[in-house]
């Protein structure tokens, strides 16, 4: 299966980080990227240089939250949380996709 590339993933990477942290547990930056990239099969994989500007905005946005903590390893680290404003982001946002994805199907389908 190709890869999606980093253009076509700068898009939906706040969908796809909110998607991920809204499943419970906060997380650090290389566990979002690591989450991400196995539940898509390897399709999407972001790398720092995307994820972490990413972080930065939303944190900025208010939709995430961030504290340093130790991570397993007893590194100090970074970890993200969604916030209430964040669910109301992502809501948005998957409605906006899923939307867009059952237009791009319909025109498939029709071409």
């Amino acid at each position: 299966m190709a890869k999606i590339t980093k253009d076509q993933l700068l898009g939906k990477l706040d969908l796809l980080v909110l998607r991920t942290l809204a499943c419970g547990e906060s997380m650090h930056g290389y566990a979002i990227a690591e989450r991400i990239e196995q539940l898509s099969d390897k399709v999407f994989q972001v790398g720092e240089g995307s994820l972490y500007p990413a972080l930065h905005r939303m944190d900025e946005s208010g939709w995430i939250r961030s504290e340093w903590r130790p991570s397993d390893n007893n590194r100090r680290a970074r970890y993200y949380r969604i916030t209430a404003a964040g669910r109301r982001q992502l809501a948005e946002e998957e409605g906006e996709w899923l939307r867009a994805a059952d237009a791009m199907t319909r025109v498939l389908k029709l071409a």
